[in-house]
């Protein structure tokens, strides 16, 4: 699919520019929301036909390499536009109230994309990758959780096994969105065989250096377009590819933080699909009945409310990053963590809220699959949310460590 029949696309039904969730900080932003509006037009065309057939969102995310939106984060220097978290997140916002796969999927490459992009330049092998990845728009999927360890990415169990300059790895991926589709796979290892659990690094393997066996399928209720399977990874190359930053580091400086406030711009996408179809049923049920609002009216205030507080939380959250950004012992600092994982549990579960209050204000027209304000779509894909990382092992995580801290004596402090 070219640029060229890309622009000559139609508008979309279904609403999909994006709605102001953040300030963007320069002109150039103009561009991205343009270009975000073309994809997520592709996306709502094969939305119902995506999440039918658990199939991967192709047409979405050629339009989104064809535009060039890929290799958004990398420097100008390396080929990039050196766009802001910021920006990208209104792109993740835009394509989630289109198509909650194509959203999630490009969240996830740009997370990747943040990782590699911060803790490899200076590295010429990552420098060269993060060249190619720009030009040739490649797509980068994620290998970091593993057998029984499950959601805990700081914890791996296959290391890396070094033979000279070069490297082996082989894994139990339990999960690897959209796996067979990627371009490359940017997967934690423990760092060598006699390393703990927690002693790991990332490493980026091109396709040409890794095979896939699955070993497990993918046949969910929501999502089912990031077609998230198991494999078995096995992956060969260099020495080179591992990032020069342990993991611990660039967990706590990109992984989290991107992951948390990206994922969060997909679900309030997701969220405000919802409120949008709430929006319209209620406009027609006003017009049917003389003006009088429905009894399920005060649903819409609350779902309307559930996504206001999300676009709160992930804005403040953005604000934050972005000002202590370049200072990694403030990404480290335990108010920060906090902050950024709860974002995750608090966002989720205010996705899930707006949703379902969407739903019980359109009532059974909402809950039909056969009807213009259905939200059937929207609820499956959003009931991932909490499971992702799930909320119980972060709220046990975070409440471990603030055992260490005194509760705020003022409101403000």
């Amino acid at each position: 699919m070219t640029v060229h029949n890309l622009m000559r696309l139609t508008e979309p039904e279904v609403e999909v520019t994006p709605a102001g969730l953040f300030e963007a900080p320069r002109a150039i932003a103009d561009d991205f929301t343009e270009r975000a509006a073309r994809v997520a037009a592709v996306a709502v065309l094969h939305a119902e036909e995506v999440d039918r057939d658990g199939r991967f969102p192709i047409e979405a995310i050629t339009a989104a390499k064809a535009l060039g939106l890929m290799g958004l984060l990398a420097p100008r220097s390396l080929g990039g536009e050196g766009a802001s978290l910021s920006e990208v997140s209104e792109i993740c916002y835009t394509l989630g109230r289109a198509c909650a796969s194509t959203a999630m999927i490009y969240a996830m490459h740009q997370v990747k994309a943040a990782c590699v992009v911060r803790h490899g330049v200076g590295s010429a092998w990552h420098e060269a990758f993060i060249r190619r990845m720009v030009r040739d728009q490649l797509l980068l999927a994620s290998s970091t959780t593993e057998g029984a360890g499950g959601g805990n990415v700081r914890s791996s169990e296959a290391p890396i096994e070094r033979d000279g300059g070069h490297i082996h790895l082989e894994r139990a991926a339990s999960v690897i969105s959209y796996g067979v589709e990627a371009d490359a796979v940017v997967t934690t290892a423990r760092r060598a065989a006699d390393a703990t659990a927690s002693d790991q690094v990332l490493t980026v393997f091109l396709r040409s250096d890794y095979t896939l066996e699955r070993t497990l399928s993918w046949d969910t209720l929501g999502m089912r377009g990031t077609c998230s399977a198991g494999f078995t990874l096995r992956a060969t190359g260099e020495a080179a590819q591992i990032l020069p930053a342990p993991y611990e580091t660039i967990h706590a400086e990109s992984m989290v933080p991107t992951a948390h406030i990206l994922w969060s711009s997909v679900w309030a996408g997701i969220a405000a699909a919802a409120v949008d179809k709430a929006r319209r049923y209620l406009r027609k049920a006003a017009k049917s009945g003389a003006g009088e609002l429905p009894p399920s009216a005060p649903y819409f205030t609350r779902a309307n409310a559930s996504l206001r507080a999300m676009r709160a939380l992930i804005s403040t959250s953005i604000d934050r990053y972005h000002a202590i950004a370049h200072d990694p012992e403030a990404l480290s600092a335990f108010d920060f963590q906090s902050e950024i994982n709860l974002l995750k549990v608090d966002s989720s579960e205010l996705a899930v809220s707006a949703v379902t209050s969407a739903l019980r204000c359109g009532g059974l027209s909402s809950y039909r699959n056969d009807s213009d304000v259905s939200i059937g779509r929207h609820l499956r894909d959003i009931l991932a949310a909490p499971i992702m990382i799930n909320n119980d092992r972060i709220l046990a995580n975070v409440a471990a460590s603030a055992l260490l801290t005194e509760v705020p004596a003022t409101v403000r402090g």
